[in-house]
């Protein structure tokens, strides 16, 4: 069968649906990603085809003008609830609006049996119904957002859908979720299982993974946009918490490093750190994982999920959104702490305590690889794949007409 991926313009949106893509492709479909040329990189160094669609989207451009200078989006919003979550759908709503046409045409062209699309992108839906053709959802990871921001988007959405022939915007024919249930937001609409597997992008594996150690190791990665969005005075805290870190049960200084990711075009601006702290470029979080005790990250779910596959404790620093529930739902497995405030992340006696608790609280360690085990007993992306193909025969012997094409539809 032939699979159209797609997603909103973000890499890290399409990233939780590579292994999906690897596992359709393994089992001989045809698989097509199609977005705009924002995506188009992460898609190729997966080893995915791809069609590019429309002009690069430029995302930060809908962010930084709110930020003032030198002030990150937990200092400008404070704490994001789910009172201000469904804001998001207008954004991605509109963005459904402008792209459907150029994706229909695609989509006619190309004539997939199933539409996979990540969880914001409701041009999937709108191409499964004009198509005929089942189309399924993927989850990022912890979702407490398309469940407030979904009745949004259909109100907003309804007059395009119905020039396309629909009754409204289609219900997904499935959510595909790679969260552990365990760790998914309460609030969520139960989706179908499915295997996390990281995708952190590709690279070489570094020499220094295979060199001895001489005390633990702490991953510090904030994600791709967090120093972009003022995040640089966040991130010297962090390390500052690295200077003379000891922990409650007596190890210190040169007895805990910290391996921390950051962009070459911000290591000049970092400054000066600890000698337990060694900065190196962003690396795929899977080649060296296995050699840490603990993960401190900003609270996206690539990095949150990556950690949970690989059974390590964490600290969260969430800024925005989803990032803050990421953070809850992990301090409430017992896996994790979530320090949720500008005052606490910006303090490196805060961190370092949190630092100190996770590498040396028993409960911590305990909870985290009961996580690991919860999502190594999820359904692997080959057996969701082999579902995946039941329900376009499924669904082929009947689906109705497929809707024609309105030149009205926008």
């Amino acid at each position: 069968m032939r699979v159209l991926m797609t997603t909103t313009p973000s890499p890290s949106h399409l990233a939780p649906m590579i292994p999906l893509a690897w596992a359709l492709r393994a089992a001989g479909h045809e698989v097509l990603v199609m977005g705009q040329p924002d995506i188009q990189k992460t898609a190729h160094s997966a080893g995915l085809t791809s069609v590019s669609v429309g002009a690069p989207y430029y995302g930060n451009d809908s962010v930084l003008p709110y930020l003032p200078p030198g002030i990150r989006p937990l200092q400008a919003l404070g704490r994001n609830n789910k009172e201000v979550l469904p804001g998001a759908a207008k954004v991605y709503a509109t963005h459904a609006r402008y792209m459907v046409r150029g994706y229909l045409d695609v989509a006619r062209d190309w004539r997939p049996d199933l539409v996979v699309g990540e969880q914001f992108d409701y041009t999937s839906l709108m191409i499964g119904g004009a198509l005929g053709v089942p189309a399924v959802h993927h989850r990022w990871g912890v979702d407490p957002l398309t469940g407030p921001a979904r009745p949004i988007a259909a109100i907003f959405l309804d007059g395009l859908c119905r020039r396309l022939g629909m009754d409204g915007l289609p219900e997904p024919h499935a959510v595909l979720d790679p969260c552990p249930p365990s760790l998914q937001d309460p609030d969520a609409t139960p989706g179908t299982p499915i295997r996390f597997v990281p995708f952190n992008g590709v690279g070489t594996r570094p020499t220094w993974v295979t060199e001895p150690r001489a005390g633990r190791r702490v991953c510090v990665t904030l994600g791709r946009q967090t120093l972009v969005t003022n995040g640089l005075p966040l991130l010297r805290h962090v390390l500052e918490a690295f200077e003379a870190l000891e922990t409650s049960d007596g190890a210190q200084d040169g007895d805990v490093e910290a391996v921390v990711t950051v962009d070459p075009r911000f290591r000049d601006q970092v400054g000066a750190v600890p000698s337990a702290v060694r900065i190196v470029d962003p690396t795929p979080l899977n080649l060296f994982l296995h050699t840490c005790d603990a993960v401190i990250h900003h609270g996206g779910c690539g990095s949150a999920l990556t950690a949970t596959a690989a059974g390590l404790p964490q600290l969260v620093l969430p800024q925005l959104l989803d990032q803050f529930t990421v953070g809850d739902g992990l301090a409430a497995s017992g896996a994790g702490i979530s320090l949720d405030t500008a005052a606490a992340q910006d303090d490196p006696e805060r961190v370092r305590a949190a630092v100190s608790a996770l590498l040396t609280d028993e409960g911590h360690r305990r909870a985290a690889a009961e996580l690991a085990d919860e999502v190594r007993n999820m359904p692997s992306p080959a057996q969701v794949a082999a579902d995946l193909e039941q329900l376009v025969a499924t669904a082929a012997d009947r689906a109705p007409a497929p809707a024609p094409a309105l030149a009205a539809a926008s």
